[in-house]
């Protein structure tokens, strides 16, 4: 018989909304402070940068950063520049997939998608500047650590992550996927290149920034990472089959209407469910070595498989 989440046997944060919302309002400040002013020229362009970066989201991957930050006893001031860097990569990627020759959205977060706002031009420029803000944040911004090579080691991760291995490759893969039906092991490589890619790298950047840590920590935490990646995705997929609307802030309904390779269409809706909860109890069986430490993360976890948004 499988694990469920409720049989593993991990503590959870018991203050974690507040925790929740103390790391979102920190990340919003992070990264207000580090996008151009909309009054610098060219005024257009920046105004559009900010409008995609800030003032709605979730910050699913800076929270995970701080949170793997807090189990491995690394200050948060220390990781502030891995926060930023990995949501700019996921701010970026927004704004090109809601364009018009890949997903086609005119909603992001309950509001006109980029492209909607400003205009197709301007929504390619603002992903290549958010795309270049971050690799520059990692090589020279603040909020990181000092040694070069934890520096460098963390351009390498995000590089990965967001390349063709990782979530560029994703996209590719979902695009070429219109229409036909994929195997579950096809629909899951692309899963966890689109949307685990990223989501992995959040977890693993903060743990590069130990200074001590396990080679037993790191692979903890590698495996929850990547259950809880693909957890993540496959409660996209059901939310946009089942999610209200109102809610999610974009139209549900999208992926059936675009004929898009889902984990649903894959195995139908209570199998997907069913593994979702699967990898959500593998993720936290993952963080049992890191003990009473990993409560936060375990708390995201929760966050994230059980979400209505």
């Amino acid at each position: 018989m499988s694990a469920t989440a409720e049989s593993v046997q991990i503590s959870r944060d018991p203050q974690f909304q507040a925790l929740l919302e103390r790391w979102q309002a920190r990340i919003e400040r992070e990264l207000a402070a580090r996008l151009p002013l909309a009054t610098a020229r060219p005024t257009r362009l920046h105004e559009a940068l900010r409008y995609s970066a800030l003032g709605s989201g979730k910050r699913v991957r800076p929270v995970l950063v701080y949170a793997t930050a807090n189990a491995l006893g690394i200050p948060e001031a220390s990781v502030d520049g891995v926060a930023c860097a990995v949501e700019l990569i996921h701010a970026y990627s927004l704004v090109h997939d809601d364009l018009p020759a890949m997903d086609d959205d005119d909603l992001r977060r309950g509001r006109p998608t980029c492209h909607k706002a400003y205009d197709e031009a301007t929504a390619i420029l603002v992903g290549d500047a958010l795309q270049v803000l971050a690799f520059e944040t990692l090589a020279s911004g603040s909020g990181l650590p000092s040694d070069a090579a934890v520096r460098l080691e963390l351009v390498r991760l995000l590089a990965i992550a967001s390349g063709t291995g990782g979530m560029a490759g994703g996209q590719a893969l979902d695009l070429a996927a219109v229409g036909r039906r994929l195997s579950l092991a096809e629909v899951e490589e692309m899963h966890e290149r689109k949307t685990g890619a990223l989501i992995h790298a959040s977890v693993m950047m903060a743990a590069a920034c130990a200074e001590r840590r396990s080679e037993a920590a790191v692979q903890a935490l590698d495996e929850f990472a990547r259950a809880i990646g693909l957890a993540f995705q496959i409660q996209d997929d059901l939310l946009d089959i089942e999610g209200d609307a109102t809610l999610l802030g974009k139209a549900t309904g999208a992926d059936r209407a675009h004929d898009k390779a889902t984990y649903p269409s894959s195995v139908g809706v209570e199998t997907a469910r069913r593994h979702m909860h699967e990898l959500h109890a593998r993720a936290l069986a993952a963080l049992a070595l890191l003990g009473s430490r990993a409560a936060p993360l375990a708390s995201v976890s929760d966050w994230l498989v059980l979400r209505k948004h």
